[in-house]
């Protein structure tokens, strides 16, 4: 059974920073890509951040939103996803979901994604 189980949300200022984390399980996780999505109340899913497996060079992506604060990277000995989240915005506030894609290669596309965690909720004051 794959269990993606995300944690490290929280409140924090504008401006601040949080690293969210998704342990992974009952998955190849080195040989699938990641990605983190986000959701805020009244929107739809957004793309956040993706990471392609370590054997294609776990190359990433990120929206246009958050490139230059954000960075996502993956540990494939604890099976662990995480998301570093810096100079935090209120327009960041949002539930954080980790997702694991169907191939080796990162996409943008919700579509392209097999499993989905909880979700973290981020929330940022200004």
């Amino acid at each position: 059974q794959v269990q993606l189980v995300e944690s490290g949300g929280g409140l924090v200022q504008a401006g601040g920073s949080l690293r969210l984390s998704c342990a992974a399980s009952g998955l190849p996780f080195s040989d699938r890509a990641m990605g983190w999505f986000r959701q805020a109340p009244g929107k739809e899913r957004e793309f956040v951040a993706t990471i392609a497996s370590a054997w294609i060079g776990a190359k990433t992506a990120y929206a246009d939103s958050v490139k230059g604060r954000f960075t996502i990277s993956r540990d494939n000995a604890k099976n662990t996803l995480y998301l570093q989240m810096n100079i935090l915005k209120p327009e960041d506030t949002a539930v954080y979901y980790c997702a694991a894609s169907g191939s080796i290669r990162g996409t943008m596309s919700s579509r392209d994604y097999t499993y989905w965690g909880q979700g973290t909720q981020v929330t940022v004051s200004s």
